[in-house]
């Protein structure tokens, strides 16, 4: 059932509300039905011999009395028992599927939900819907509230409250807030869901004793100058406390690093970088070494890079056991290739093992390592930071090296900030003073600069001018090749100047291969860019990893891409887990540098301009950055510092402490 509409880009559609899932009844339906494939063992010939021997009662046969199957050729109890599960499989797929159609939730979900439950989903989901909420984080809630309210469940059951707050709690988690104040909880359980702070708060007494909530009663809240009960999940809860007592303890132990000075590291560094270094270049070096933890800060340009280098070259000479690690695969590259040694990703380094979820390297079974150094510590969240102090032994030194004027962690918390002693110096870049940056302004896209802005208010005209300085401005006037060289960055993912859109723009003007296959939500094609969305330690691909579709085999239903020299093959099931890869987030950006960037900024993006993210965006340029929109989202963006308050107390646990801080 549907109704007929007019989209305003593809003309007539037919949007489907509702449908349902019938068997054939007649002879020949059976047959086709049978051919295909749809049940697994039963093919083109097994169909027709199926039919000739039970004509309509076939599917009766398979699902009611498949001992009966052995009269047919070829069906042997091997394989009857097969058919027999098969069709088993499929009838609980489709009674899935219909369920969660008439509780007005997307049958394709399904999938998700087999995935967790297993053939049995139904009957779980069934007894109690809002097992939802803590299995599928995100979406599960959701679902379980629709499922409960079809299965005629009251609203104002204690289990729908205690759901709602576990997920209002991942809620938290995802937008980077450590724990919640507990009156922010209550009122969005009212806001959203209709609960009342009564029953919100009753809930939260239940899971605080049952242990899911961990819940401080004293929080300085210094805007309101009044205290709150703070309430946390408990594995974050344990990851921060557990971060700032292992920190203090890290740093109880004292730093024994003889026959080191500033003499000896200007020789080695000389000797190994061919690097002069300046005194002041010493004298933080020689502050480095006599410290147990260090933050190196500093925008591009600082010297975090020379610091990194020389600190290698000095532990090389003194015979230790250095460890390079970066949050992402681009990082832990680009850090290989600046110091000529292997550099693993943080999850790598601890051994991360997916299936169980848990780390190899942990206090019994520590790093074996002098130093850890780990290059864009801004992006490592407060459960990541925990479990490599975890496994940091207490006599190893741990040097962090970030910007942390760029965007904080997608995960939870803003570890780096918190645990600095005081701001660092503003460099020069007018962006983090909230000066608009020098700009030369044209309309006429041949006539670059290496920082510029092009003023355009009709989102259409960025996108059409985006594919214009990828096709031709910039290969002519610069030589930068526009696939592999030139990254379009934005600050959204819908919308004009979205990355779904820019990227199905830029498909089509620098990839005309008409080989294609349809795949997720991406139409895919050879020679495409492309981007890994998750880290998949079985095929070594970790988020944000970006290569080159190289094949496409339809037979086989594979692609293969090209990762950095390493072809890897997906499955066509498993392409949810690419994207093209021509424009990106500014969030997935981090950690990667470009030859030329063009960024997108328009007031359509207002939740997300802020000034960080534009000199997150911006610092990604190595020889062009071009700005490109309103002037107007860029005033805005530029005044914006102050993003949202992430809510953490690592800052007030290491109050005691001091980190060193360049």
């Amino acid at each position: 059932m549907g109704e007929w509409e007019t989209h305003p880009k593809y003309g007539q559609q037919f949007r489907i509300k509702s449908y349902d899932v019938t068997l054939p009844a007649s002879v020949e339906g059976i047959r086709n039905y049978l051919k295909s494939g749809i049940i697994k063992g039963i093919g083109r010939l097994m169909a027709g011999r199926l039919v000739k021997r039970f004509g309509a009662d076939t599917l009766n046969v398979i699902e009611n009395c498949p001992e009966k199957l052995l009269e047919v050729e070829g069906i042997g109890k091997t394989k009857a028992a097969s058919i027999s599960n098969a069709w088993k499989d499929h009838h609980a797929i489709r009674s899935l599927m219909q369920f969660l159609q008439e509780a007005g939730v997307k049958t394709s979900y399904s999938a998700i939900l087999l995935k967790e439950y297993g053939l049995d989903a139904l009957n779980i989901i069934q007894s109690n819907p809002y097992c939802l909420a803590n299995d599928i984080p995100g979406i599960g809630f959701y679902m379980a509230d629709a499922i409960a309210l079809k299965l005629g469940k009251s609203e104002n059951k204690p289990e729908r409250a205690r759901a709602c707050i576990i997920h209002l709690m991942q809620q938290f988690s995802n937008e980077g807030h450590v724990f919640a104040y507990l009156d922010q909880l209550t009122a969005r359980c009212k806001n959203l869901f209709q609960i009342e702070s009564e029953a919100a708060e009753e809930a939260i007494e239940d899971l605080s004793a049952s242990g899911d909530l961990i819940i401080e009663n004293k929080v300085e809240v210094p805007d309101k100058k009044r205290d709150k009960k703070a309430v946390y999940l408990k594995a974050l809860h344990q990851a921060e406390a557990g971060l700032a007592n292992r920190l203090k303890a890290f740093l109880s132990v004292p730093v024994v690093l003889q026959g080191i000075d500033t003499e000896q590291i200007s020789n080695e560094v000389l000797k190994k970088l061919a690097i002069k270094l300046s005194q002041e270049q010493l004298n933080v070096l020689e502050k480095i070494f006599s410290h147990r933890a260090v933050i190196i800060t500093g925008g591009p340009g600082t010297g975090k890079t020379t610091l990194i280098r020389s600190i290698n070259a000095v532990f090389k000479a003194l015979g230790k056991q250095i460890s390079l690690a970066a949050p992402t695969g681009r990082a832990a590259r680009r850090l290989s290739e600046l110091t000529h040694r292997e550099a693993k990703t943080i999850h790598r380094l601890l051994g991360y093992n997916f299936k169980d979820n848990l780390f190899d390297k942990n206090r019994d079974n520590p790093l074996d390592a002098d130093a850890v150094i780990i290059d864009e510590a801004s992006m490592v969240d407060t459960y990541l930071m925990f479990h490599l102090l975890n496994a940091i032994p207490m006599t190893s030194m741990l040097i962090m090296v970030g910007d942390v004027f760029q965007l904080p962690s997608v995960g939870p918390g803003n570890v780096l900030d918190d645990m600095r002693e005081s701001s660092i110096v503003l460099n020069a870049h007018r962006v983090l003073k909230g000066e608009s940056p020098f700009l030369k302004h044209t309309n006429e896209p041949a006539d670059l600069s290496e920082f510029y802005f092009i003023e355009q208010n009709d989102p259409e005209k960025v996108a059409s001018t985006i594919a214009e300085l990828c096709t031709r401005a910039i290969p002519e006037c610069f030589g930068f090749d526009p696939v592999k060289e030139v990254q379009v960055l934005t600050p959204m993912h819908k919308g004009v100047v979205g990355t779904i859109n820019l990227n199905q723009v830029l498909q089509k003007v620098l990839n005309p291969n008409p080989v294609t296959i349809n795949a997720a939500n991406n139409s895919f094609k050879p020679g495409d860019k492309v981007m890994h969305l998750k880290n998949n330690y079985q095929k070594e691909v970790f988020n944000g990893d970006i290569g080159t579709i190289i094949s496409i085999d339809s037979k086989k239903e594979e692609l293969s891409v090209d990762f950095y020299g390493r072809a890897v093959t997906y499955d066509f099931t498993e392409t949810n887990e690419l994207s093209l890869a021509y424009a990106i987030s500014v969030h997935k950006s981090q950690g990667s540098e470009y030859p030329a960037v063009i960024i997108p900024l328009m007031t359509q993006h207002y939740a997300l301009l802020q000034r960080n993210l534009l000199y997150t965006a911006i610092t990604r340029g190595e020889k062009l950055v071009i700005l490109i929109g309103m002037k107007k989202a860029l005033d805005i963006a530029l005044k914006n510092d102050r993003p949202r308050q992430r809510l953490s107390m690592l800052a007030d646990r290491l109050s005691t402490y001091r980190l060193s801080d360049k």
